[in-house]
């Protein structure tokens, strides 16, 4: 297990990190970095003896907070936000079927897990629908409405 990033390395932020109860002095979901926030690699740990975790400063907003590996990408590389992230509510814009078989259709709400970027294809979700995990592309899913 070699660490992608080095110590010093510019990273950018793929997607928000929110407190998960260990950062002292805010509360329990708080927004603590957006992506696309840009910091820089202060020091790389292990957790559970098979994660990486790298201990990023985000100038802006005078934060150190710990990152998983797949949560950042070099400054260097271009940046294309994605229209969700995990836990945003959407909604199919058209039937999805599996096999011919209608699974959702517009209007019913889904749950975005995870974010997939592909830099040839765009992106991708996984998206919880009536109990099916779909893999979805963003052009075929619109923000869900309140």
């Amino acid at each position: 297990m070699r660490p992608r990033f080095d110590y010093g390395d510019a990273v950018r932020l793929l997607r928000n990190v929110r407190n998960d109860g260990t950062y002292p002095g805010m509360s329990t979901g708080e927004l603590l970095v957006r992506r696309g926030c840009v910091g820089h690699v202060q020091n790389v740990g292990t957790f559970l003896q098979d994660q990486l975790i790298y201990s990023v400063h985000f100038l802006d907003s005078s934060r150190v907070v710990g990152c998983r590996e797949e949560e950042l990408q070099p400054e260097s590389e271009p940046w294309i936000p994605s229209r969700f992230e995990f836990r945003d509510k959407v909604t199919p814009r058209t039937a999805l079927a599996i096999r011919g078989e209608v699974v959702t259709e517009p209007g019913r709400i889904g749950e975005v897990m995870k974010v997939l970027r592909d830099a040839e294809t765009g992106f991708a979700y996984h998206v919880h629908f009536n109990g099916r995990m779909l893999l979805v592309p963003e052009q075929a899913l619109d923000e869900a409405g309140e």
